[in-house]
């Protein structure tokens, strides 16, 4: 006889309510033709052979538990970012980082600023940890309102976070318009410049956010290997933050967060020769962006531009039947609700198939 369970009587934070689910790329799914998935932000690359090797040898450790402290990691990632390592917090992620941040300075109650639409996972981090999310809507050209921004900080606000490149719109903000807004917010708010795409930047136009992080003890840099380096999979990322944040953030991050294999993977990707390696794939993701960009204009498509590995159709309300439509035809996108579409640069038949397929989308619409 199969006992009845009896009802669940866990009493779970009323938080959980409010939060909005996360919510993953769609992969590829098998069936008739071939079906590429540019529904995630991810590498079209494999790591880098040298990164490779390093997981393998890696491997032969993993019984012991990885070095908590991450120090080579963070030695190597001091030496590049200028900093002391023990300026660089690690974990699995740029996305755990930003959670630790929350968690190091944000109390119940406290407000957190942000632009919206950006990156899903901020309004979850937020209200996870008790704090309430101030989400600012973007300008008419996608783009971060700083003036908006610097208007909704409170007595209670303690995190700005600024996505530059903005994920999903693309759209980035220059050296001029970070300092200008810092300058508008009191020095005791810590201000993240949440940098996951940086390494896709047009590099003679990205940010100089080494000397703006020099010059503000309240700005803290969040950076990812999950994309250019191509360890989504592995799960590693870092912020650079002044002396007392950094030590604040090792307070509340979770023991043994970055993995053995996962630094690895990172400290390999460290190595000068790799690093060429890297901006050699940056750099044709780069081309291609600004092929497919230019072919969809030419069809008559007004989109942002972009600065990440990616693209955004503003289709409103015609998101979903726009995902549906390409789906058919063999490619799986990234609708975000009624706000529009995201694309991500992947191989280059896939980029091809993107162009074929909005060109039919705009031809079907013209005769309408």
């Amino acid at each position: 006889m199969t006992a009845t369970p009896r009802s669940e009587s866990i009493r779970l934070r009323s938080a959980l309510e409010a939060l909005p689910a996360y919510v993953a790329g769609k992969p590829a799914a098998d069936g008739e033709g071939h079906r590429f998935k540019v529904s995630s932000n991810e590498s079209p690359f494999p790591p880098p052979a040298a990164v490779r090797e390093a997981v393998i040898t890696a491997m032969d450790s993993a019984n012991r538990y990885p070095d908590m402290g991450a120090v080579a990691l963070r030695e190597a990632l001091g030496a590049l970012h200028g900093v002391d390592p023990t300026q660089i917090a690690v974990s699995t992620g740029s996305v755990a980082v930003c959670g630790d941040l929350v968690r190091a300075v944000v109390d119940p109650g406290d407000e957190v600023v942000f632009a919206w639409r950006s990156f899903e996972a901020y309004p979850i981090l937020v209200g996870s940890h008790g704090g309430v999310s101030v989400p600012v809507p973007l300008t008419a050209t996608f783009e971060h309102d700083l003036e908006a921004m610097a208007a909704a900080i409170t007595d209670r606000t303690r995190l700005v976070l600024l996505c530059t490149p903005n994920n999903p719109t693309g759209p980035s903000l220059t050296t001029e318009q970070i300092r200008v807004f810092l300058s508008r917010v009191p020095e005791h708010v810590a201000v993240a410049l949440d940098e996951a795409y940086r390494e896709f930047h047009d590099p003679d136009s990205v940010a100089e956010t080494a000397t703006i992080f020099r010059d503000h003890p309240n700005v803290v840099l969040l950076r990812t290997f999950s994309k250019m380096q191509g360890l989504a999979g592995l799960r590693i990322g870092y912020a650079v933050a002044h002396p007392r944040l950094a030590r604040a953030l090792g307070q509340v991050t979770v023991p043994f967060g970055a993995g053995s294999l996962a630094q690895a993977a990172a400290l390999a990707s460290c190595e000068p020769a790799v690093m060429a390696e890297l901006e050699q794939r940056a750099a044709w993701i780069r081309e291609e962006r600004a092929r497919v960009a230019d072919a969809l204009r030419a069809q008559g498509w007004e989109l942002p531009v972009s600065q990440g590995n990616f693209l955004y159709f503003p289709l409103a309300e015609r998101s979903a039947q726009f995902t549906a439509f390409a789906e058919q035809r063999g490619l799986v996108l990234r609708a975000y609700g009624v706000d529009g579409v995201r694309a991500t640069i992947a191989e280059q038949e896939a980029n091809d198939l993107l162009i074929d397929i909005c060109g039919q989308w705009r031809e079907r619409d013209a005769q309408a």
